[in-house]
């Protein structure tokens, strides 16, 4: 699934109903920080809650995408792992 994909949803589900809470489920070892803040903007454009389900693995991006939920909205499965870690990045020139 593409994070376009994702945010589509996220915003039709919203336009179709802001008051009933829409369900993020994350089985995600993580993956493009561009395409995570595009899923994060998209989870705050939202009038509805966004509430954030753990399944199997929220590790980096998808750990970032699980604290982003509704606060009290955020929930992990007995099973679950979440991993995050300080962002990498490196900078370049001359």
């Amino acid at each position: 699934m593409t994070a376009d994909l994702i945010i589509s949803q996220l915003l039709l589900l919203d336009a179709e109903d802001s008051e009933k809470d829409i369900k993020l489920f994350i089985n995600s070892p993580g993956g493009s920080v561009t395409a995570g803040m595009g899923i994060y903007d998209a989870m705050k454009m939202c009038k509805a809650d966004v509430s954030t389900i753990c399944l199997g693995l929220a590790a980096s991006m998808g750990a970032f995408l699980l604290a982003t939920g509704t606060k009290g909205k955020r929930f992990c499965m007995p099973n679950s792992r979440v991993m995050i870690h300080q962002p990498l990045g490196t900078a370049g020139g001359k």
